[in-house]
């Protein structure tokens, strides 16, 4: 049977495609095992919880950042008041902050004995029973606070599809007498539903994969349901088809985003402009000032100043040679995840340029699924993969070689990396494929009838023309493992201390001052990235105004 493989990129994407799905079919195959006993317990008493807090979560913050991301995204294009230019990149800092690091901040803050609370009862002269305050430590709390830092998700590409818009839309629809709010209802909210709910895709992702703030604030979720079923009841096996459950949700997410964004959106050829902003003044100006800086006082500015204070007044009682090797270990697994995976997006951005078919289509799909799926699922997924290589190695070794060779793979840093690229990989891969969609193929027809291969075409051409897709797609991935969590906690090696670890260890025992200085280094190490991340957005989002602008998903 002859294969149309027609080169080796698609026998290359197939077995990134095959890697990349390993950890998920491994706890897809724990639901082939018997059930044990401590699995009939869990479904019959906390499964219903784990999955009802779970979906409450979903909600809300899928609620708060829509109304966050996208609001602030239609003032920022649709209207111009003072402070507006540095609040449009501003706006995206929050990404640099982790959710539990803001969880831990607002916890202290908000806390009866917290300066807030204390405060208002100085003012006030009220005792405890004299006043009700919302608790931080609960779930609508917890949505909150992962609100705050994943609303910029839905701001970026919002923004980018209200820019992108043709003003002859917007302009048709105040000529038949609506108002600026009614025409934002009816005409560009409709128009910008698929980049919109891709936004709230990635953060409902990243919602049902937290672990740090459901943890701290004791909700109990699927999340923190395979945590306290493998440390506490020591069930590898349960643990992963709780991490199934999860797996049935992102495909849920992967599923519902691929549906929303079906159809075509075309704006007309003679005017693909972006609508004229409306200067604000006075009240409305204020207000818009205020509705666009509160969330980045709230996600960003205020939890780095009270990390600062802590961390000059306190700090990491390790602070020095230990701390750096801390940083060390951090910033050394981002780096090399975020080359290994920005590598293999390109070798699948190309593939699928090169050989456009349906299985590679189809392959690469399944690769980049892995944004979707939990840190904690993967992480399941790759710690029994490795432990049963492992023991069939030391089988082989003592019956074949006479020696006993441990773990090999189980605890390695190959195994954390391994992790972040099958984590990660989607996001990489979504800049680079992006990058590459804005090359003409004229340029590939050019190179090969002058006899160039496709390798020396890809060396060539696409990777000087890939240099900013590419630096993107390695920030996303940087700036996301820096903020892992979960997959760090569950295949760390021992004695290998991350930031993202070290902040979580001390916070878990209150000891937030203590916890300030490995917070306040993942901030500012996520934060220039940020920057440089969303100038470059901006900068690529001006729509073209001599080819008409066509999405299709």
């Amino acid at each position: 049977m002859r294969l149309r493989f027609g080169s080796g990129w698609t026998l290359a994407a197939l077995a990134v495609a095959l890697v990349a799905l390993a950890p998920s079919l491994t706890v897809l195959w724990s639901l082939t095992a018997p059930t044990s006993e401590n699995w009939a317990h869990l479904s019959a008493t906390v499964l219903p919880t784990y999955i009802g807090n779970t979906l409450k979560l979903m909600a809300l913050v899928a609620v708060l950042t829509a109304v966050i991301g996208v609001g602030t995204a239609w003032l920022a294009v649709s209207t111009r008041f003072p402070g507006q230019r540095i609040l449009n990149w501003a706006l995206v800092l929050p990404l640099a902050t982790p959710g539990y690091i803001v969880a831990y901040v607002y916890t202290d803050l908000l806390s009866f004995a917290g300066p807030v609370q204390t405060a208002l009862r100085g003012v006030t002269g009220w005792s405890a029973a004299d006043y009700y305050f919302p608790p931080v430590r609960s779930l609508p709390g917890a949505a909150v606070m992962l609100s705050l830092v994943l609303y910029p998700y839905v701001y970026l590409l919002a923004r980018t599809a209200f820019q992108r818009q043709s003003a002859a839309l917007f302009d048709a629809a105040r000529m038949l007498g609506a108002r600026p709010w009614r025409a934002f209802i009816r005409v560009a909210l409709p128009c910008a539903r698929p980049a919109i709910a891709g936004g709230l895709a990635l953060v409902l992702m990243e919602t049902i994969s937290d672990f740090g703030v459901v943890d701290y604030f004791a909700v109990p979720t699927l999340t923190t349901g395979i945590f306290r079923t493998w440390f506490n009841l020591g069930d590898v096996l349960a643990a992963a088809q709780i991490a199934a459950w999860l797996f049935v949700f992102a495909l849920a997410l992967v599923f519902i985003e691929m549906v929303s964004r079906r159809g075509r959106v075309a704006n007309p050829l003679s005017r693909d402009l972006a609508a004229q902003p409306r200067k604000l003044k006075g009240l409305r100006a204020a207000g818009a000032l205020a509705a666009c800086a509160l969330p980045v006082i709230l996600g960003f500015v205020i939890p780095a100043l009270v990390l600062l204070r802590y961390a000059i007044i306190e700090g990491d009682p390790l602070f020095g040679r230990r701390f750096l090797d801390f940083a060390w270990n951090s910033l050394s697994v981002a780096a090399v995840a975020a080359a290994l995976t920005t590598v293999l997006a390109l070798l699948l951005a190309y593939g699928e340029r090169l050989h456009p078919t349906k299985f590679n289509r189809v392959s690469i799909r399944l690769a980049t699924l892995g944004y979707a799926l939990p840190g904690a699922m993967i992480a399941i997924g790759i710690l029994t993969l490795s432990t049963d290589i492992d023991r069939a190695f030391a089988a082989f070794a003592n019956k074949s070689l006479d020696f006993s060779p441990g773990l090999v793979l189980t605890g390695s840093i190959a195994g954390l990396v391994f992790a972040y690229v099958a984590r990660f990989l989607t996001a990489a891969f979504n800049a680079t494929h992006s990058g590459l969609e804005k090359i003409h193929p004229t340029l590939d027809a050019a190179a090969r009838s002058l006899g160039a291969a496709p390798k020396r075409v890809l060396s060539a051409i696409h990777v000087p023309l890939l240099r900013g897709a590419l630096a993107s797609a390695a920030l996303i991935v940087f700036i996301d493992v820096m903020k892992e969590l979960p997959a760090t906690l569950l295949l760390r090696p021992f004695n290998f201390e991350t930031l993202a670890t070290r902040t979580y260890r001390l916070a878990s025992d209150e000891r937030l001052a203590e916890a300030s200085t490995a917070a306040l280094a993942i901030v500012a190490f996520g934060l220039v990235p940020t920057i440089l991340l969303s100038l470059s957005l901006f900068r690529s989002s001006t729509p073209s105004v001599l080819v008409p602008n066509y999405t299709e998903k």
